[in-house]
C-alpha cells in the first residue's frame, strides 16, 4: 500500500496472514497517536491513502484524554453507513408488516467542531458526522430533529428542542444511546403531561439501541413505552467500527458483521497471542483487535467479547479491557455486573438507572470490599436485600468472586451507597461530556472515578 505506514511496515511483501502478523505489531492508542496528529495537521498517505479529514472523538471513559479516531470516506460509507442499512435490512427481515418507513425516525446524535481550524475537517461524535454530512438523502428525509437541532453541543437545549419538534410528528423508530434517549423521553412526557411514549407517538415500533448496555434500562423503557409491538434491538456501533447487529430478537447475541471493511483479530483474556476469527473457541472471553479501511491497524479498541456460536459467528459484549474490578483476584467483569443487577431488580422490583462500582481495598482495619453506588429510577423497599441479591447472583456468575467472598474471605459483602437523583449526569456535565456518546465507567479497579462521585454525591448542586 502506498502509504507511510504501508512502506515502512512493507505490506508489499505480504502475501497472508502469517506474513501480516509478523510485519505488523499489535497497536494500542498511543502507539498511532503521533501519525494520527500528522494526519489531523493535514497530513496525506500517513496510515490509509489521501487526506482523512473526519474524526470520531472518544472520550476514553478511563481518564479525560481525548482519543481521535480517523474516519476515511472508504470507512465511513463501508462499515458505518453500511452497518446502518444492514441494520435496517435485518429488523424488517424480521417484521415483514412493520411501518417502520411510514414515519420519521428521530436520530439522537453527538455534536462536532472544527479540527484544529482546518478547512472541511471536524472532529466529534461519529454520529454527528453521519448526521451532517454522510446521510443518505432517502434516510435523511425521514430523520428528525433538524440539522441544526441534532448537532448541538449543549444536550440539555438539544433535549428540550428535540420535544418542541418531534412531540406532533409521526415518529416510528428511536436511534440512539439507552441513557441519552431516556432523558429525551422522560422530557417529552413532563412537557406532553402524557404517561406513555406511546401516547405521544402511537406507531413507535423499535428502538434501535447501542453503546452502553441496555439491561439496566429495560424495564424502565418498558414501563414508559406500554405498545405491544414495541421491539428493542441492539447494535455495536462503535467509534472505530459497526461491528454486530442483534439478528434475532430471542437471542441476545449480536451477529459479527464480517464482510465490512473489518479485520477481526482476538487476544484471549486469560493471556496469549491474537487468534485469526477462524480460530476462535465459543465460551472464551477476548479483547477485540481489528484493522480497517479507515487506517487502524491491528488496532485493539478495549473491549471484550465471548462467542456463543461459530455458524454464523454471534456474540455478547462482556466488557471493557479497562472496565472490571480484579482487586482480589475476582475477575468481576460488566457482563456479570449487568446479570447480576438485572437479577436484583427482578427479585426487589427495583429499577437501576445508573451504577458504577469500585473496590474498597484492605488495609489495617478492614477487609476488601466492593462499593456500588446505584441511582435508582425504582427504589427496592429494602435495600439489604437487593444487596443480598447482587451478591448471591455474581457468585453464582462468577466462580473467582465465589470464593473470595465465601465465609468473607478476602471480599465482605458488597455495600450499597444510593446516589441522588442526576447525579451521573452532572457529573458528566462537570466533566463536559454531557450527551454524545459519552458515559461514566460502571467498573473500576481504582477508586478515581467513584470518589469524584460520592463527593458530589454529598452536594446537591454544581
Amino acid at each position: 500500500m502506498d502509504t507511510e505506514y504501508g512502506k515502512k511496515h512493507n505490506f508489499s511483501s505480504v502475501n497472508g496472514y502469517e506474513d501480516f502478523i509478523r510485519h505488523v505489531l499489535i497497536n494500542s492508542y498511543e502507539d498511532l497517536k503521533d501519525d494520527i496528529n500528522r494526519m489531523r495537521h493535514g497530513g496525506r498517505d500517513i496510515l490509509w491513502p489521501g487526506r482523512t479529514r473526519w474524526y470520531a472523538v472518544s472520550s476514553g471513559t478511563t481518564s479525560d484524554k481525548q482519543k481521535f479516531i480517523p474516519v476515511s470516506r472508504e470507512g465511513l460509507r463501508r462499515i458505518h453507513c453500511a452497518g446502518g442499512f444492514d441494520t435496517v435490512a435485518i429488523y424488517l427481515r424480521n417484521n415483514p408488516h412493520s411501518h417502520l418507513l411510514d414515519g420519521h425516525g428521530l436520530v439522537l446524535g453527538g455534536s462536532y467542531k472544527e479540527n484544529l481550524c482546518l478547512k472541511e475537517s471536524v472532529a466529534g461524535d461519529l454520529s454527528a458526522i453521519m448526521i451532517d454530512k454522510n446521510v443518505h438523502p432517502v434516510a435523511d428525509m425521514v430523520r428528525v430533529p433538524k440539522h441544526s437541532t441534532a448537532l448541538m453541543a449543549d444536550f440539555e437545549q438539544k433535549c428540550e428542542r428535540i420535544v418542541r419538534e418531534t412531540m406532533h410528528k409521526r415518529v416510528t423508530s428511536l436511534s440512539g444511546a439507552p441513557s441519552w434517549m431516556l432523558s429525551v423521553l422522560t422530557r417529552m412526557l413532563d412537557v406532553t403531561g402524557k404517561t406513555h411514549i406511546n401516547e405521544v407517538w402511537p406507531d413507535i415500533e423499535v428502538f434501535f439501541h447501542g453503546g452502553v448496555a441496555f439491561t439496566p434500562y429495560r424495564d424502565y423503557y418498558h414501563r414508559i413505552i406500554t405498545s405491544p409491538n414495541m421491539h428493542y434491538m441492539e447494535t455495536y456501533n462503535a467509534s472505530e467500527g459497526f461491528f454486530g447487529i442483534q439478528d434475532d430478537p430471542a437471542d441476545k447475541s449480536l451477529l459479527l458483521l464480517i464482510d465490512r471493511d473489518v479485520f477481526y483479530e482476538f487476544i484471549p483474556v486469560e493471556g496469549g497471542e491474537a487468534v485469526p476469527l477462524w480460530a476462535v473457541e465459543t465460551g472464551k472471553n477476548y479483547a477485540i483487535v481489528i484493522t480497517t479501511s479507515c487506517g487502524l491497524w491491528r488496532y485493539i479498541i478495549g473491549d471484550t467479547v465471548r462467542f456463543t456460536a461459530k455458524n454464523p459467528y454471534k456474540f455478547i459484549i462482556t466488557g471493557r479491557t479497562k472496565h472490571f474490578i480484579n482487586a482480589f483476584g475476582e475477575e468481576l467483569v460488566i457482563d456479570n455486573a449487568e446479570q447480576a443487577l438485572a437479577y436484583a431488580c427482578q427479585q426487589t422490583h427495583a429499577e437501576v438507572l445508573e451504577y458504577t462500582a469500585a473496590p474498597v481495598f484492605i488495609d489495617e482495619h478492614t477487609k476488601g470490599c466492593h462499593q456500588w453506588l446505584i441511582e435508582f429510577s425504582r427504589h427496592p423497599d429494602y435495600l439489604h436485600q437487593f444487596a443480598s441479591h447482587l451478591d448471591k447472583r455474581l457468585q453464582e456468575l462468577n466462580g473467582d468472586y465465589e470464593v473470595r467472598r465465601h465465609n468473607d474471605t478476602t471480599i465482605q459483602f458488597p455495600e450499597i451507597i444510593v446516589a441522588r437523583p442526576n447525579l451521573f449526569k452532572d457529573w458528566l456535565k462537570m466533566h463536559g461530556k454531557l450527551g454524545g456518546q459519552h458515559k461514566v465507567p460502571h467498573l473500576s479497579n481504582t477508586r478515581k472515578t467513584l470518589e469524584q462521585l460520592l463527593e458530589l454525591n454529598k452536594n446537591h448542586s454544581i
